[in-house]
This record gives C-alpha cells, structure tokens and sequence, in this order.
C-alpha cells in the first residue's frame, strides 16, 4: 500500500524537476572554502552611494556549501573584519573637514545563504559558473564613535542645533548586534572536480543608523550599509566522482 501511495508522489517530483537537476544530497558531498578581500562601510561618513573606499577594511570568509542540485547550493558563511569611516578622509564636500565624525568598529557576520547557478554546471565541469546569492545573517560589532573633532560655529551661529544632535546621537545606545541581510554576486571557476576560484561582491542591507554612530548630526533619513569585495577558494569533500540522480522505484 504504501509503494502505492510513493508512487504518484515521485511523478509528481520528476515533473516537475528535470532529471538532470535531482542530485542525491547524500552523494553530493560538501565544500568547504575560505577568501580574502576588503569590507567598505557605507552610510552618513561615507561620500556616496558606493561607500567609503578610502577607509575600507581587510577581512576574510570561511564557509561551507552543501550542494543541493546544479543550480542552488545552500552556505553556512562566518567573515570576520572591521568597518571604519572617517570625514577627514574627504575634501568634499567641505563640511566634512569642518563636521570630522570618525568611527572603527570590529565586524563577525554569521550568515545562511541560498546560492543560485543559472547555468547549473555540475561541480565535475570546469569552467566560468556566474551565480546569484541571498540570505539572512547576524552580525557583531563594538562600534567606537568619535565627534570631537567638530567645528560647531562652521553649522552656523553658535552651532547649538549642531551640539545638541551630537549630543542626542551621544546618548543613544550601540548597538552590539544587528539583522543582516546579504544580497550579492559572484563568478566561480572549476579546476578539478576537487577545486575551484572564485570572486563575489556581496551588500548587506543593514536597519539602522547607527552602524557608525551618528544619525540625528548626520543624516536620520537613511539607514548605514556595508559591501564586500572577496576572492577565494572552495575544495569539495566527501561525494562522487558524479553527482547522478537517485534512483527512483516505484
């Protein structure tokens, strides 16, 4: 009765994957891997929407990818680096040697992310594989904020209305841990059916202002980001030579 019931059910499946596409996850092994690169802040410190790159960052990734057929593989992500914005770092627009806010603080991101391979390559195909990656994270920080610096009078008459922001921004609580969401891209090139190179820029959509610890002497409007710009390796472990579909019985 119950090879009866099985059977409609994995119809159903096979109509609605191609053959090609069902990989066994026990046969398929695992990945792991690791990169370097920078991590670039983005937010009020920053003087446009590409961040601040004279202020970015080294930093390193480790993960882990589990294959879960050739065109998406699920990752267990940790990156380790610091973020740092500085306005003396700019000349303009002039404000910024006049406002001088500065803050570092240390960076681990632990994220889950779905990678999408549109040519859905087998891991055993050399060759450039491009994919798409999203997913959810959390990350840490210890964010250290300075705004002595500032030259009030410059904000205009006595720069109270100045003051009194920074003071607001002064009196609100860091935060030590946030919500992130990483959108990004990346380009993959097999070697072997062992090992790959590959090169990924990845946005982290991040819901709050106060990643570098100004808002309301700054700009309250918009939320602070980061990006990162990574190169690495990934070596496959366990697994076949192939990643075949399992057999079905019915």
């Amino acid at each position: 009765m119950r090879n009866r019931l099985h059977q409609p059910f994995a119809l159903l499946l096979l109509s609605f994957f191609p053959q090609q596409l069902l990989l066994a996850q026990s046969n398929a092994g695992y990945e792991i891997g690791g990169s370097i690169g920078v991590f670039v802040y983005q937010g009020d410190l920053a003087p446009s929407a590409t961040g601040s790159f004279k202020t970015m960052q080294p930093g390193i990734q480790l993960f882990v990818n589990k294959p879960l057929h050739t065109a998406f593989s699920a990752r267990l992500n940790l990156a380790i680096s610091r973020l740092r914005g500085d306005d003396a770092s700019y000349d303009h627009p002039a404000y910024r040697q006049q406002r001088n806010f500065n803050f570092r603080s240390s960076l681990v991101e632990l994220s889950g992310l779905m990678m999408w391979s549109p040519l859905r390559r087998t891991r055993e195909e050399k060759g450039l594989a491009p994919y798409l990656l999203a997913g959810a994270g959390i990350s840490f920080l210890n964010i250290k904020r300075d705004g002595s610096g500032i030259n009030t009078t410059y904000f205009g008459g006595d720069g109270s209305a100045m003051v009194a922001n920074l003071a607001a921004d002064e009196a609100h609580r860091l935060p030590r841990t946030i919500p992130v969401i990483p959108l990004g891209a990346g380009i993959r090139y097999t070697l072997s059916p062992r090992l790959s190179v590959s090169a990924e820029a990845a946005y982290r959509l991040v819901f709050t202002d106060y990643l570098d610890g100004f808002s309301q002497a700054a700009n309250p409007s918009q939320n602070d980001h980061y990006h990162s710009l990574t190169a690495g390796v990934t070596y496959r472990i366990g697994g076949k030579n192939r990643m075949d579909c399992p057999v079905i019985r019915y």
